[in-house]
């Protein structure tokens, strides 16, 4: 990422030189304010975006009109324009490709009490400024004059690598709590460095984080997540005490040892899996059957999450050994419950979970005398995140030892050829009995109910035992089957 050069006036034109493309629509956009008597000013992210040469994909904007008056200025220019916030000032338009959203003039404050920010309407861009979140999105650019407004050094901060707010952070961090999460963000996305002062006030309010809501802080956490450098946003949440709030179950990581690295803790090990999950992730455009795109959510979380249980199951062996017994179920289960509570949908939570289950599934392989039998459990067990699973297992390999380390690659890697070797057999990931439900019923001469579940269960855990056996095979299988049941009339 472009770092400033120094706070001078060649980094302005360079910023305008990188908003050149949109410079027809922001001079045309601010003479159209002007005609109707209101300020307009490019604001925040999209100018601090400007001087890192970083894409913004929207446009926010910041006036002196009130809501009513926006949508008027916009009624016309813009193809359609949508209510995003009228309490909160805000109204949405898009023309062609391009999305804006202008927002009056604002000051906002969080009740001690409440979840919701009580919002004030400002007449000036200087106040509306103070009451960012940080000095870098407190610049802005007047229009249609391209005047560039930053009266609390947020170039400055942005050359130094700083994160400071423009009031004192307390204050900043009282009228939005959530505004200590984006400072983990803003270190992971833009490695940007929170001020000392900053990270005393974080962790002196932590706690205060809980008045905001689980879908804002689940948002803020996905960014972090999906950012490029994660780790770093995520030790900042933990330095600080804002994960003993968001994720308390990562900071409880810390002091468990973990046998099988002792050169780490299980924290330092699952920020370690982490990172190589995401070095793992395929291309964006990658669309192969086990590929897995980055950013992926669903595998980070994973890697992030995957040894969360073992705090719980930690069992201290005769002989000094340590043992986390069953550690992936209860991780699964504490998985579950904390994605849940974050409010995320049911599939991520689903996914996610699974994948905590099945992480130490792998390690059953050993020297690679799995049968075809397991082999196909495996992948039918895994389904649709099997891809995610041979990344999220090769992960999970942190060791030191050159030696071990090349062993499991190895082994993964034979297991991984096997896998291959079989699908080019069968088609794994829609493993069905040979016989289907209507089959099974003609030949037993029963009815669709609990007993044809369960002749169904059989046949399809003998398909994957023993692979395709064909019709007169099966059929032989399923009635030897039903006649040692009690249900078949032969004792």
């Amino acid at each position: 990422m472009p770092t400033p050069t120094a706070p001078d006036g060649t980094l302005l034109l360079q910023a305008l030189r990188h908003l050149t493309p949109t410079l027809p629509l922001l001079t045309e956009l601010g003479e159209r304010f002007g005609a109707s008597g209101h300020e307009l000013a490019l604001v925040g992210g999209p100018v601090r975006d400007a001087f890192l040469g970083r894409p913004s994909p929207d446009l926010d904007f910041t006036t002196s009109a009130s809501p009513e008056q926006i949508e008027t200025v916009l009624e016309g220019w813009a193809d359609t324009t949508w209510d995003v916030g009228r309490a909160f000032g805000t109204i949405g338009g898009r023309r062609d490709d391009l999305t804006v959203e202008v927002t009056t003039y604002r000051a906002d404050a969080y009740d001690p009490e409440s979840r919701k920010p009580v919002v004030a309407f400002g007449d000036n861009l200087e106040d509306d400024l103070v009451r960012r979140d940080f000095t870098v999105n407190a610049m802005a650019l007047r229009l249609p004059d391209l005047v560039f407004v930053d009266p609390h050094g947020g170039l400055r901060d942005l050359h130094e690598r700083e994160l400071r707010t423009p009031h004192a952070p307390e204050v900043s961090f009282s009228d939005d709590p959530l505004r200590m999460m984006r400072a983990a963000r803003f270190a992971a996305q833009l490695r940007l460095v929170p001020a000392p002062e900053v990270l005393t006030a974080m962790s002196g309010m932590a706690s205060r984080l809980s008045i905001v809501s689980a879908e804002r802080v689940r948002e803020e956490l996905v960014k972090i997540l999906l950012s490029d450098d994660p780790r770093t946003g995520l030790e900042v949440m933990v330095e600080t005490g804002l994960a003993d709030v968001v994720l308390p179950e990562l900071p409880a990581l810390r002091l468990e040892v973990d046998e099988h690295h002792r050169h780490k803790d299980v924290y330092e090990h699952s920020l370690t899996v982490l990172e190589q999950a995401i070095a793992l992730e395929d291309p964006p455009e990658a669309t192969g059957e086990d590929e897995v795109p980055g950013p992926d959510l669903v595998l980070r979380l994973a890697a992030l999450l995957h040894d969360i249980g073992k705090p719980a199951t930690r069992r201290f062996e005769p002989g000094g050994g340590v043992s986390f017994h069953h550690h992936e179920l209860v991780g699964a289960r504490m998985t579950r419950t904390r994605l849940r509570e974050l409010r995320f949908d049911k599939d991520t939570v689903k996914a996610v979970s699974r994948l905590v289950e099945l992480h130490l599934r792998f390690h059953g392989y050993g020297t690679g005398e799995w049968t075809d039998s397991a082999v196909r459990r495996y992948v039918t067990d895994a389904g649709p995140l099997l891809g995610r699973l041979h990344k999220l297992t090769r992960s999970d390999s942190t060791t030191r030892n050159r030696r071990k380390a090349a062993r499991l690659a190895a082994s993964y890697d034979d297991l991984e050829r096997r896998v291959d070797a079989l699908r080019a057999q069968e088609e794994l990931q829609a493993v069905r009995p040979e016989l289907d439900g209507n089959q099974i019923a003609e030949v037993l001469g029963i009815a669709p109910g609990p007993l044809l579940g369960r002749a169904y269960k059989h046949l399809l855990a003998f398909r994957l035992d023993e692979g395709r056996v064909g019709d007169d095979a099966i059929r032989a299988e399923l009635l030897r089957w039903w006649g040692e049941q009690p249900e078949s009339g032969d004792g």
